[in-house]
């Protein structure tokens, strides 16, 4: 039989050179069921209130992990779009292999000597299949993010004006109200605005992403193979470490892992604009290699007015749904900041109505105007909605003016500078 020249091909049939076999490990692209595994970072102590949230809306089950703050799951790998909407999902991963007992050895050149032989032993081209699907599905994306913005900056329409926000009544002299009809140039200080985010890629991987599957495939063997300066990825190895026996450091692995990397796909590292990142996740005698399949973190999806401590949108999903909501009940938030819990219940649960309050003026008005800013994206993708089932309000939280028995939740993030300690 005559040896393939691809490393990747290679790298698949290669034997594990005396190290143990995963242990149900191989999670990379499986050809028959045509399932992947991605792995994700959660909020710690989260784990399991995300592990319901896949189950309830992709309908498998999640592994937990031994090292805080991660799950994983396998799923079809058509299910990848709706793996990215889910709402306690802080960043995403594809698995390429999983070893539940790795062997460490006793020194440390072993140990990064048989992390680099690793490299080359790894099944990377189902990984490597998923994450030019995610690039693909990421460029569509802002494709039509940027029509929508070309045509709303075309009709300019007078947003201020047609947006509406339904709100409850509060009467009380002494509290003052937040008006949600937000002029359409709000008075914000510069500083409340956080600068916007780069999602782009480089423009050679958006070419790549362009072109027919057939040819992406011979891009990337002369790649791989270094004939092709031109297509060449920028790469970066990523470890993450916990433990108390290891011989080396996270610097060491990333390392020499990834000058391993280099060698077998002649990528190119940078540390910095990598279209590729690589993890090395080592917890105890666990390690996880994966290919990240995010840019930045999820929970940064509503919020555009930042305050000092604005909460993760992924911590108010899952202390929202801890607690819950039912259609009608009536939740609210007695100190608000930013309004990150309310505004992640008004979208997710819509049934229900979502009040936030804060005795901060600057802090009322970041809230209102974030609400402003999740309208305002609903009418650009051309969504028809009678608006957010949500209000904000001004007030004391030792004299809030509602009726006793009105409500029927209270979700907040106390603002305390550090954890309180009861005596």
């Amino acid at each position: 039989m005559q040896e393939s020249s691809d490393p990747v091909m290679n790298s698949q049939n290669a034997n594990t050179d005396g190290k143990p076999a995963p242990e149900g490990a191989d999670c990379c692209l499986n050809q028959e069921e045509n399932l992947v595994t991605i792995g994700a970072t959660v909020p710690t102590g989260f784990e399991y209130t995300a592990s319901d949230e896949v189950k309830e809306k992709l309908g498998v089950k999640c592994r937990v992990s031994k090292d805080r703050g991660r799950i994983y799951f396998d799923i079809p790998v058509d299910v990848l779009p709706q793996v990215h909407q889910l709402r306690s999902l802080d960043n995403l991963f594809v698995v390429v292999q999983e070893f539940l007992h790795y062997h460490f050895e006793e020194t440390k050149e072993a140990t990064l000597q048989g992390f680099m032989q690793l490299a080359s032993q790894l099944p990377w081209e189902g990984a490597l299949q998923v994450w030019r699907m995610n690039n693909t599905l990421k460029k569509r994306s802002r494709h039509k993010k940027s029509r929508q913005q070309c045509s709303a900056n075309e009709e300019k329409p007078n947003d201020a004006e047609n947006l509406h926000i339904d709100s409850l009544s509060l009467a009380d002299s002494s509290d003052r109200m937040c008006n949600l009809d937000i002029p359409e140039t709000p008075n914000i200080l510069s500083s409340d605005i956080p600068p916007k985010c780069d999602f782009s890629c480089t423009e050679h991987l958006a070419a790549k992403e362009a072109a027919p599957l057939s040819e992406r495939k011979g891009e990337e063997h002369d790649s791989v193979a270094g004939s092709d300066s031109a297509s060449l990825l920028k790469f970066r190895v990523t470890c993450s470490r916990a433990g108390e026996k290891h011989n080396f450091t996270s610097n060491d692995a990333a390392r020499d892992f990834g000058g391993a990397i280099q060698d077998l796909f002649h990528w190119k590292a940078d540390m910095t604009k990598f279209d590729i990142e690589v993890l090395l996740n080592i917890h105890q005698n666990e390690v996880v290699v994966g290919i990240a399949l995010t840019e930045e973190s999820l929970h940064r999806r509503n919020i555009t007015h930042f305050g000092p401590t604005t909460l993760r949108s992924t911590l108010a999903y899952g202390m929202l749904r801890l607690c819950n909501p039912q259609p009608a009940d009536i939740i609210i938030d007695p100190m608000c900041g930013t309004g990150a819990i309310p505004i992640e219940g008004a979208m997710e649960w819509p049934n229900s109505f979502h009040l936030a309050g804060d005795n901060n003026g600057m802090a009322v008005n970041r809230a209102a105007n974030n609400f402003f800013s999740i309208q305002k994206k609903r009418q650009d993708k051309g969504r028809i909605s009678c608006g957010i089932v949500a209000d904000v309000a001004q007030w004391d939280i030792c004299n809030i003016p509602l009726k006793t028995g009105s409500v029927d939740a209270i979700v907040t993030d106390m603002p305390f500078g550090k954890r309180p300690y009861l005596n």
